[in-house]
């Protein structure tokens, strides 16, 4: 039956209010990269004239996401070399060091200070600190006799928007640093990144969490708004926003389940295989080249024939690597696979393919001139994602020999297994063969970890024998993870029975199997991959138990499996359009019992109403039922880092239901290989040759 035109007028009204409201909720990331910018801008012009800037290797990643190479030299930068030890040569009179305020950086200054007065060179020392000065900064400038050349001031680069969802602080450490090194800067950090969003977007009216580090992070951003002086204190402080409903808070260590499983969503394995720093990952050369058309043939006839085709795994990887973007931003195909299981990845990537040679078949149909120029004015685009096929075509021929190795697929049932408390004793044995195997370190003890989180602790008669031949095998120079990994605030291998010296250790414990039933963790028959119905997806049959905590507060039936998520959607329940309308925000209520077993701080406050008095938790409820038929944001926000399989999750969670929007902020991007690889001391610096210019 034919629809009427009233009918498609009506609908085309309701699809324009439903994007309307929709936009209401929208939060505007792009001002807090313009923050950003400027204030680098004005952090340069601070220094008169031309410059020489010197690069700390862990900022200039983050830095090249806010600015180019172009808009420095526009502000005076006239070379840059990396933060290195050994002698600088510098041109410029002035000389600016771009670092984080890590004491091994600040000797390395003081050394190539000293270099210079002793050489008899002339030049005006400026040191910006990220984010922030530091008094400690100064103790070691004095203590190495250089504080008087050196001028010290900051840079404070906080949150930087790597996708429309996502925020970082691309704080790499930041894990080690609390949970190992027993330093909270990045908690302190956090907090003045999340006053910053406030100032922008509004004061958030509730914030709910579970952690003690987060726990103290909320007091934090507390204590430093009411210390803020009445005459300073930005509007948007004194006003509830408008936008977000609430802030969720997640300390890295409340799930460190998630962590220790391989990842398998498409980003999250291209992050396992080939890693991905700063939004960037090394790909073969011939891969991001555009293929040429044959000699003699027009570039429109070029193109009606797309060539896809890439040379073999083992050819790429041979070749030379350069760097590449991975965004939504600039790559359409990407946000349609960075999501999904890797297992439906091709299938996606052929329905591409099929779908740009219908479209390149388009210019042989076209017999008029209008239809030729429609057809060039559509070529463009079509050229643009036929290259970013073939590079992510190029990417999935890299993965997936890793994917088929005998390694990989016997540690993936070891998870499973030890997911499901499936003969726990036997997937000990098959980690110990896995040793013999030669398994990557940190896979081994992702694994160990794994067994010992989810079962109480690992017998002790077999743990010992265990650490030992870990060490016989990969060397001692792994003592000390092995250590940090055994003692408190990790706790993550340890002995079952613990001995009375560790017995502080008992609370770190999580009462699994409880958790798996209560939270449903584990899916024992996995759906469709390519249509999920449950987050349990990311992982093929495991819901990361972080995500399940935010679908505690923002999606209750999701957890509780009663019509609300992906089976709701897919049978139409709910409103129009497939999707139900989200509740609103109401804390914990409902998993008071849950939240009470897992190990840490649980806590749901109401932050300062518009009159500047304290708002009760009723009200702020009560404020947020009067507004349900608004779209609105909910942040969560993570505290030591987040997988990119946790932000895939939250991604899908976000889809769900009508009227919230999910952003996604965290310190950094994390998985199992690069925390084993930071406790072992074995980040990578990134450094290059003093004489090549950083890349940004």
């Amino acid at each position: 039956m034919s629809r009427t035109a009233t009918q498609t007028a009506e609908d085309e009204s309701t699809t324009v209010s439903e994007v309307d409201i929709e936009d209401e909720g929208k939060v505007d990331l792009s001002l807090l990269r313009e923050l950003g910018k400027n204030g680098l801008i004005n952090a340069l012009n601070s220094v008169n004239g031309v410059k020489t800037l010197v690069l700390d290797p862990t900022v200039a990643g983050p830095l090249g996401l806010l600015t180019e190479v172009s808009l420095l030299k526009q502000h005076g930068v006239d070379k840059m070399f990396w933060l290195e030890a050994g002698p600088l040569t510098a041109t410029t009179t002035n000389i600016v060091y771009l670092t984080r305020g890590k004491i091994s950086w600040i000797k390395i200054i003081a050394d190539q200070i000293k270099r210079h007065v002793k050489d008899g060179t002339k030049h005006l020392y400026t040191i910006l600190l990220v984010p922030r000065t530091s008094s400690l900064v100064s103790r070691v400038l004095e203590e190495e006799g250089v504080l008087g050349e050196v001028t010290i001031s900051a840079f404070n680069m906080q949150f930087i928007p790597l996708e429309d969802d996502l925020l970082s602080l691309e704080h790499e450490n930041a894990f080690k640093e609390i949970w190992v090194d027993g330093d909270e800067t990045a908690v302190f950090e956090s907090a003045q990144a999340l006053i910053t969003f406030q100032k922008l977007f509004g004061l958030f009216p509730r914030i709910i969490g579970k952690g003690d580090s987060a726990g103290r992070l909320t007091g934090l951003l507390q204590r430093q708004i009411k210390e803020l002086d009445g005459g300073s204190k930005s509007d948007k402080l004194l006003t509830r926003s408008d936008k977000i409903d609430s802030l969720i808070i997640l300390d890295r260590r409340v799930d460190m389940i998630t962590p220790m499983l391989t990842q398998l969503t498409y980003e999250g394995l291209v992050e396992e295989t080939l890693g991905i720093k700063n939004s960037y990952v090394e790909l073969p050369a011939s891969l991001l080249t555009t293929a040429k058309p044959p000699q003699g043939t027009s570039q429109v006839d070029a193109n009606a024939s797309p060539s896809l085709a890439t040379p073999s795994a083992s050819t790429l990887q041979k070749e030379p690597k350069k760097k590449h973007q991975l965004t939504a931003t600039n790559d359409i195909l990407f946000r349609e696979l960075r999501d999904l299981n890797f297992s439906g990845v091709g299938l996606r990537l052929n329905k591409t393919a099929r779908r740009l040679e219908e479209d390149f078949k388009g210019n042989l149909k076209a017999k008029t001139v209008a239809q030729l120029r429609d057809f060039v004015g559509k070529l463009g685009g079509l050229q643009s994602q036929q290259q970013s096929l073939r590079i992510h075509i190029g990417l999935t021929e890299m993965i997936t020999p890793s994917t088929r190795t005998e390694v990989f697929n016997k540690s993936l049932e070891i998870q499973q297994n030890l997911l499901s408390n499936y003969e726990t004793s036997t997937q000990i044995a098959a980690i110990e063969d896995l040793i013999a195997q030669g398994a990557s370190m940190q896979l081994v003890l992702r694994l160990l970890c794994l067994a010992s989180i989810v079962t109480g602790g690992i017998k002790t008669k077999t743990l010992e024998p265990l650490k030992r031949e870990i060490l016989q095998s990969y060397g001692y120079e792994y003592l000390p993870v092995i250590l940090a990994l055994s003692s408190p605030p990790l706790g993550l291998l340890l002995p079952n029975p613990l001995p009375p010296s560790a017995a502080s250790l008992a609370s770190t414990k999580i009462p699994y199997s409880n958790l798996r039933k209560a939270l449903r963790l584990v899916n024992e028959d996995p759906d469709d991959f390519d249509d999920p119905a449950d987050i349990s997806y990311v992982y093929s049959g495991y819901a990361p138990m972080s995500v399940r905590l935010v679908q505690c507060v923002a999606q209750k039936g999701a957890v509780l499996k009663v019509g609300e998520g992906g089976d709701a959607a897919r049978k139409g329940k709910g409103v129009a359009g497939g999707k139900a309308r989200a509740h609103p925000i109401v804390g914990w209520k409902g998993f008071e019992d849950v939240l009470e077993s897992i190990p840490g701080e649980t806590f749901d406050v109401a932050q300062v109403g518009p009159t500047g008095t304290e708002a009760s938790i009723a009200q702020t409820v009560a404020s947020s039922l009067l507004s349900s038929e608004k779209s609105s944001t909910t942040v969560v926000f993570f505290l030591g880092g987040c997988t990119y399989t946790e932000i895939a999750a939250l991604r899908w969670v976000g889809r769900q239901n009508k009227g919230r929007r999910i952003l996604i902020a965290t310190t950094g991007i994390v998985s199992g290989a690069s925390i084993m690889n930071s406790l072992a001391g074995a980040v990578s610096s990134g450094a290059a040759s003093k004489d090549t210019t950083p890349q940004l």
